[in-house]
């Protein structure tokens, strides 16, 4: 049996725009994550946040619309990248975590997820796609961190 990774003190969630999959990841971890843990999400670049994301996420409770994107540079500038672990959910992400990260202590994790922003067909189709993502991270969070519940952390 594996040992279970070290758990982090700060969790930075990594995508090619930050407008749908890390910040929907961030999210879902702060909802179940204890108050000590500090979590944010950045983008190679940056879009505008996707509307059908705050929708998915709103369907569980999760309010995401006040999410402003933010590049791994500006969060850099900003607060810096003081992070224990980057997960990232893109190859561009990932690529660019591993450069900025090469001479920093940091644990770099991937975890490929598909952009949903690309699914054509119905509203409601869509939001589908939405919504797998949104629930195939929230079960990776859950696997990864071991933290079950809803705590009430906003």
């Amino acid at each position: 049996m594996t040992a279970a990774p070290a758990q982090p003190h700060a969790v930075l969630f990594a995508c090619g725009h930050n407008s749908i999959r890390s910040p929907m990841a961030a999210s879902l971890l702060r909802q179940i994550a204890p108050r000590t843990l500090y979590v944010r999400s950045a983008g190679v670049r940056k879009l505008e946040l996707d509307p059908f994301a705050v929708a998915a996420m709103a369907e569980i409770g999760l309010d995401i619309s006040k999410h402003r994107p933010i590049t791994f540079e500006e969060l850099d500038n900003d607060e810096g990248l003081n992070f224990d672990l980057i997960v990232t959910l893109a190859p561009e992400a990932h690529h660019k975590a591993l450069e900025l990260t090469r001479t920093h202590a940091v644990e770099v994790e991937y975890w490929p997820t598909p952009d949903p922003s690309g699914v054509e067909g119905s509203r409601e189709h869509q939001l589908d796609a939405y919504r797998a993502v949104r629930d195939g991270l929230l079960a990776r969070i859950r696997q990864r961190f071991g933290w079950g519940g809803v705590t009430g952390n906003e």
